[in-house]
């Protein structure tokens, strides 16, 4: 942990989250980026600073009170208030109005010691501009690593992100005086790649991620699914760590099996890469048309009421670092069936059913089960009751003082 220091000031990097800015919902991590944005603004506004880079390369503090004004703007656009996409208090705009702030000379400077939080992996791959910024306004750097897997399992990310991510981490490990982690399994690696690189002794904290509280979300249906029978919710990009073949393959055997009978499956992410052959099969089989409802962006509002309605949350994935729809799931009451990985051991305990995300027989068998017998679901919905989740202020008030930063 960074020595702490009582009062110094808070520098957060929200350079992420005005990239994302014309997106209609976010990533896991930009929800992770936001929600320390909205607790820092909540409780230490006074000595709260928000900084980006420019895509052109500059560097900067930005105005506070516009950066408020766009995180707010953020927050109703992804939960699915209604936005005025050319609006001037757009999020789309706004950013803008901050990209351009960059270019202009701050008004209002962190001082001397302040804490630089990085909670993405933002232009960590630029260790010199990263150097450079610490060393302008003599800051120690503390980061969020969300998770090593482009290292560890670079077959299922893009090619070449192995090295850029090798890359992040060397600029972690070469400046950062404090980092944290989603999970114990985040933090083992990741003192494993410090210990490799030379810095053992790096201070490393798990800190667990939040959920909205139950009570604040909104939830609609999506008018599709409104009047269909039973169904199974799957939410992620689509991308070969998350096994979504596998699960399409399952609900095709189903659909031969029982026809009009077969529940239905919701699938609710982004299309990324490698991921040919699940488009061929959500574009070209005729068995899945009327069975397999493909949603590539939903907002909060319709993604909880899809969780509150469903069968079970379907999370197959062979690696994760955290799992937000897992723990969103189990805060929101819904059963989860998931892989039988460490990460998920970690998050849900002996609450979820786990299958090996290998055993393809083993997945039909459960899904199964819990279509035509409730016994397995009951048993889940009263495990439910011994969840303890945990809402985002309480995470983020752990992470910053994990890191030093005194409340």
């Amino acid at each position: 942990m960074i020595a702490p220091v009582q009062g110094a000031d808070i520098l957060l990097d929200i350079s992420r989250l005005i990239a994302r800015s014309g997106q209609e919902v976010p990533t896991g991590v930009d929800r992770v980026e936001l929600a320390w944005a909205r607790h820092l603004i909540a409780h230490h506004a006074d000595r709260l600073h928000f900084s980006a880079l420019h895509p052109a390369g500059r560097y900067n503090v930005l105005p506070f009170a516009l950066a408020v004004r766009f995180c707010e703007a953020l927050s109703r656009q992804w939960e699915g208030g209604a936005v005025d996409e050319i609006s001037a208090d757009a999020p789309k705009a706004l950013g803008r109005r901050l990209r351009r702030s960059l270019w202009l000379p701050a008004r209002r400077r962190p001082k001397a010691g302040c804490f630089h939080l990085i909670v993405s992996h933002h232009h960590l791959t630029r260790s010199r501009l990263v150097g450079r910024v610490l060393a302008r306004f003599e800051a120690r750097l503390a980061v969020m690593i969300h998770d090593l897997i482009p290292i560890e399992f670079p077959e299922y990310g893009r090619e070449g992100e192995d090295r850029r991510h090798l890359a992040r981490m060397k600029t972690v490990l070469r400046h950062a005086e404090a980092v944290v982690t989603p999970t114990v399994c985040v933090r083992e690696s990741v003192l494993r790649l410090a210990a490799q690189f030379g810095r053992p002794s790096l201070p490393v904290h798990a800190v667990a991620l939040g959920t909205d509280s139950v009570s604040t979300k909104r939830a609609l249906l999506p008018v599709s699914i409104r009047h269909r029978g039973p169904y199974f919710l799957f939410i992620s990009t689509i991308e070969p760590r998350k096994n979504h073949w596998m699960i399409l393959k399952i609900w095709r055997r189903l659909v031969e099996r029982l026809g009009r009978d077969a529940p239905d499956l919701v699938l609710i992410g982004k299309r990324g890469w490698e991921n040919e052959n699940v488009v061929d099969m959500l574009e070209r089989c005729p068995g899945l048309a009327e069975h397999v409802h493909e949603f590539n962006s939903l907002p909060d509002a319709e993604v909880h009421g899809l969780i509150r309605g469903c069968r079970a949350l379907l999370f197959p994935s062979f690696s994760e670092g955290y799992g937000l729809p897992l723990a969103e799931a189990l805060n929101s009451g819904a059963p989860v069936l998931c892989s039988d990985i460490p990460v998920f051991r970690e998050i849900g305990g002996s609450i979820p059913d786990y299958v090996d995300p290998l055993d393809g027989p083993g997945w039909e068998r459960l899904i199964m089960s819990y279509v035509e017998d409730d016994g397995p679901r009951e048993a889940q919905m009263v495990r439910l009751g011994d969840w303890k989740g945990r809402d985002w202020d309480t995470s983020v008030a752990e992470g910053l003082a994990r890191l030093g930063i005194r409340e």
